[in-house]
């Protein structure tokens, strides 16, 4: 084979050259393979080593870097360096579904993942939403549960609406989520045309020390759009890959897609006696007690060059804050910040922050040391230890304000005080009622009938009757007729409905 001057040699990870890529060595040319061969053994022991594993959730996705630009002044409300007038910063994004698994569709009805990393100034900053303000449980304790409850049976490995249908009956806070699942932003056409949100309740700390509690919401400039039931259906069958193809073709061909961050702020005070637990994952804060303020505009302009080191590898954790921005008392998201960085650690490596697409733009000085991949590391004359008295780093408070908030500092396992106006049920009605419009309530009542249709179970089947009726009465004779499931009878354990509605303007 007549070799260009100019093509590059091939060479082994050592950099050493080859001799070919086409042949192995053989003891003869008919005769076996030589294990001394090490180019060989080096290819098929990498190629066996080529898959990192899989997310146990949101395993499926794309992404793609860009900028965000702030654009408003929202110093008043916190010191973060991006957040100030005029800054622009990279970012990388990755959209993912939730339930399935890598070779699965992205048009299943599901949530999307909304994973964004800013590489700033001061450090990486790692904001892990969905496409929904809101999610399916409020407290960390019962997530496994959940995701098994959402993913396949350990026996025929086949996903089961009984199991499904059961966790969710028997868990009625998801009842809010579950609405927005089954409507019509549970498919959205791409995630271009989907809107992304915080969904947790985060604080927010200015220059002068004082504390907001803020919600993010990104509102895309292509317009908020969905599928049916039967066009999600039929590119599951013909391009299951549809939205990663969409993303990166309108990218590649300069159509680089934007959305708008508003935030809600709340003063610190209100948390304490608004109607609603402010910090229940489960909630929206309603716009007109909570008005959405502009921040900026967050552009995708540049498409991954390699899918698997920059998307498959990269790591978004809530633990990663940067100052003028911590944590709420919210339970869901205290639970996360240790889970999301533990399972990197797990996927990737115990120094995935490291690899380029994780590491932040600014120096990074600590005394963490060792671990596989380990790759940066300091001078030897600098000492492991801290405190130390040779010039080694040391914390400097003056850069770094930690967000707090008061609590009765009473030890216990026990829900979050109820407000005066929470409900399990109450904005999954008012979503339902008010927001939906009657050809949205047409589809939605389509699709949890298809849905509760495939339960097997009686009882698991009436539960999930009982679980729309309490979100609307209507709404459940409907699907009760539609089911041909008879008068409701008797349910042992039914789920009340109970509490008041209030608004649902505060995600849309």
């Amino acid at each position: 084979m007549t070799i260009n001057p100019t093509t590059p040699s091939s060479t082994t990870q050592s950099g050493a050259p080859v001799q070919s890529d086409a042949h192995s060595q053989s003891v003869g040319q008919d005769g076996a393979i030589a294990l001394t061969d090490h180019y060989l053994v080096e290819k098929l022991a990498q190629f066996n080593r080529e898959r990192v594993p899989e997310r146990v959730v949101h395993a499926k996705g794309g992404g793609a870097f860009g900028t965000f630009v702030t654009k408003e002044d929202v110093s008043k409300y916190t010191k973060a360096a991006l957040f100030q007038p005029g800054v622009e910063t990279e970012m990388l994004i990755r959209f993912s579904s939730v339930a399935g698994e890598q070779g699965s569709p992205d048009t299943w009805r599901d949530p999307r993942g909304f994973a964004i990393k800013f590489y700033t100034s001061e450090g990486n900053y790692d904001l892990v939403g969905n496409n929904t303000p809101v999610f399916f449980i409020r407290d960390g304790i019962k997530f496994p549960d959940f995701i098994h409850s959402q993913k396949r049976l350990p026996g025929s490995n086949l996903r089961d609406a009984d199991m499904q249908w059961d966790f969710w009956t028997l868990s009625p806070e998801s009842a809010h989520q579950v609405t927005w699942l089954m409507g019509d932003r549970g498919l959205p056409l791409s995630w271009r045309k989907m809107q992304g949100y915080s969904s947790h309740t985060y604080q927010w700390i200015n220059a002068e020390g004082e504390r907001f509690w803020v919600k993010y919401h990104f509102h895309t400039n292509q317009g908020v759009e969905g599928m049916s039931n039967e066009q999600a259906a039929e590119l599951a069958g013909s391009d299951g890959d549809h939205h990663i193809r969409d993303l990166y073709e309108a990218i590649d061909k300069g159509d680089f897609p934007s959305w708008e961050l508003h935030v809600q702020i709340m003063p610190y005070e209100d948390a304490k006696d608004y109607r609603f637990n402010p910090f229940d994952l489960t909630k929206v804060w309603p716009k007109a007690d909570y008005p959405l303020i502009h921040v900026g505009t967050m552009t995708l302009n540049r498409n991954p060059e390699n899918y698997f080191a920059e998307i498959e590898q990269a790591a978004f954790a809530p633990s990663n804050f940067v100052p003028g921005i911590a944590a709420s008392p919210d339970k869901m998201l205290q639970a996360r910040i240790f889970s999301y960085a533990d399972a990197h650690r797990y996927r990737v490596g115990t120094n995935h922050a490291q690899l380029p697409v994780n590491a932040p733009k600014n120096e990074v000085h600590n005394y963490s040391q060792n671990g596989a991949a380990r790759y940066h590391f300091n001078a030897a004359s600098v000492p492991n230890y801290a405190p130390n008295s040779k010039g080694g780093a040391a914390a400097d408070e003056s850069k770094f304000q930690a967000g707090g908030w008061e609590n009765d500092g009473e030890l216990t396992i026990a829900a979050a005080r109820l407000h005066s106006e929470d409900s399990d049920f109450g904005q999954a009605g008012t979503l339902y009622r008010e927001v939906f419009d009657d050809a949205a309530k047409a589809r939605f009542l389509e699709t949890i009938t298809g849905a509760v249709g495939g339960v097997q179970n009686a009882d698991i089947k009436e539960r999930a009757i009982q679980y729309w009726t309490n979100v609307d009465a209507d709404l459940g004779a409907k699907l009760r007729a539609n089911l041909g499931a008879g008068d409701q009878g008797s349910v042992d354990g039914a789920l009340a409905q109970g509490g008041l509605t209030g608004e649902h303007d505060g995600a849309q």
